[in-house]
C-alpha cells in the first residue's frame, strides 16, 4: 500500500524508469520501516538502561510500538524512552539529508534520501505531539505525573490530549483545504479519517487504562468484600444465625477444625431453613465448599490485592479474605471486576 502511495512521487520525477517505478518506491517504504524499527529500538535500549525490560517490538502499518515487562519507575524515564525515538528519527533525518549533499541533485539517489529526511522528520514531529499513543504523550504523561506525583493522573490528561490530536488531524484535512479556498481531497480525507481512528482508540484505551490502574491502585478488602464472620463447621443453622447477629454480619464462612475456611453458606438456604429444625440442622448442610487455596491476605492492597485475588478466582468464584488468622471477608470475583470497571 505504502509503495503504490509513493510511486507518483518517483513516476513524477522520473517518467522514463516505467516499471522500476515501484521497484524505487519500495526501496523508500523498506528504508522508511528500517527508520521505524530504529525508533523503536531507541525505546528499547533507553529503557533497558533505566531498568525497563522490553518485550517485544511490533512494526504495522501504521508505525510500530514496543510492549515491556513492566511499567517505568519513574517520570524520567518514562520521558526519556518517550522521547528517545523521535530523537532517533531526527538523527536519521539529519543524515539522509546530509548524504543527499553529496550525491548528484537530480539522482535516484537524492530523491530516495530526500524523501527519508524528510519522513523521519516528519514521523520525529508527529510522535512529538503532546497526545497518547504517540510519545510527545509519553513525555506529557511524564509531566503531569511529576508534577501532580499521580501516575495514573498524568495517563488520564495525555490520553484526553490524544483525543483532541485524533479529531485534530481530521479537522485539518477537512478545513486546512477549505481555508485555501478548495475542496477537501477524498484521499486525503480517508487517510487522516483512518489515522485519527487509530489514535482515538489508543488514547481511549490510555484513559480506560489510566482509570483502571488507579482503581487497581486503590483496591482494598474493605472496598470489594463483604464483611464475613466464620462459625465451626460442626455448628447448626440456629448457631450460625446467632454468629451473625452478634457480629452485624450476613456472609458466614464455616470453617474446618484446623481452621481453614472450607465452605462459605449458601445465604439462600440458609434462610429457607424453618426455625422449628433450625437448632438440629447442621450449618454444612447449607454451605458451598470452598477449593483448598481459595483465601486472601486481608491486609494486601493494589496490585498485589488483585494478583492474589486473579490466583484465588481461578479456582474459585468466592475468596475468604483472612486477617491476623481471622475471617475477614468474603469477596467475589464478580464484584472485583465491577469495581474496577466503574
Amino acid at each position: 500500500m505504502l509503495t503504490v502511495m509513493f510511486a507518483p512521487t518517483v513516476r513524477a520525477r522520473f517518467p522514463q524508469l516505467g516499471g522500476f517505478t515501484y521497484l524505487v518506491a519500495l526501496v523508500f517504504v523498506v528504508l522508511l520501516f528500517a527508520s521505524v524499527l530504529v525508533h523503536e529500538l531507541a525505546h528499547g535500549l533507553v529503557a533497558r538502561s533505566r531498568g525497563q525490560q522490553p518485550r517485544e517490538f511490533v512494526l504495522t502499518l501504521w508505525g510500530g510500538h514496543t510492549s515491556f515487562d513492566g511499567a517505568a519507575s519513574t517520570p524520567l524515564t518514562s520521558a526519556l524512552v518517550g522521547i528517545a525515538g523521535p530523537l532517533a528519527n531526527l538523527v536519521l533525518a539529519a543524515l539522509a539529508w546530509a548524504l543527499a549533499q553529496v550525491v548528484a541533485p537530480a539522482s535516484l539517489s537524492a530523491l530516495i534520501l530526500y524523501a527519508a529526511a524528510f519522513a523521519n522528520a516528519f514521523v520525529a514531529g508527529f510522535n512529538l505531539i503532546p497526545g497518547l499513543p504517540l510519545d510527545g504523550g509519553r513525555v506529557l504523561e511524564a509531566l503531569v505525573w511529576a508534577i501532580s506525583k499521580d501516575r495514573h493522573r498524568g495517563t488520564i490528561v495525555a490520553g484526553w490530549a490524544g483525543r483532541v490530536v485524533a479529531v485534530g488531524v481530521l479537522a485539518w484535512a477537512l478545513l486546512l483545504p477549505l481555508l485555501q479556498g478548495r475542496s477537501p481531497e477524498l484521499f486525503g480525507v480517508v487517510w487522516s479519517a483512518l489515522i485519527g481512528a487509530f489514535l482515538w482508540s489508543g488514547a481511549t484505551a490510555a484513559v480506560k487504562g489510566g482509570r483502571s490502574q488507579r482503581a487497581v491502585a486503590g483496591l482494598t478488602v474493605a472496598a470489594v468484600g463483604t464483611p464475613a464472620v466464620a462459625v465451626p463447621h460442626a455448628g447448626t443453622v440456629a448457631q450460625a444465625r446467632a454468629a451473625a447477629a452478634a457480629a452485624g454480619v450476613h456472609e458466614l464462612v464455616v470453617v474446618s477444625p484446623d481452621g481453614r475456611p472450607a465452605a462459605y453458606v449458601d445465604l439462600a438456604a440458609l434462610a429457607a431453613v424453618p426455625a422449628e429444625v433450625a437448632g438440629t440442622t447442621p450449618v454444612t448442610a447449607v454451605a458451598v465448599p470452598l477449593p483448598y487455596g481459595a483465601v486472601v491476605d486481608g491486609a494486601r492492597t493494589g496490585r498485589a490485592l488483585l494478583d492474589d485475588l486473579a490466583r484465588a478466582g481461578g479456582m474459585s468464584p468466592v475468596v475468604v479474605a483472612v486477617l491476623d488468622g481471622r475471617v475477614q471477608a468474603l469477596v467475589r470475583v464478580t464484584d472485583v471486576v465491577a469495581a474496577i470497571r466503574s
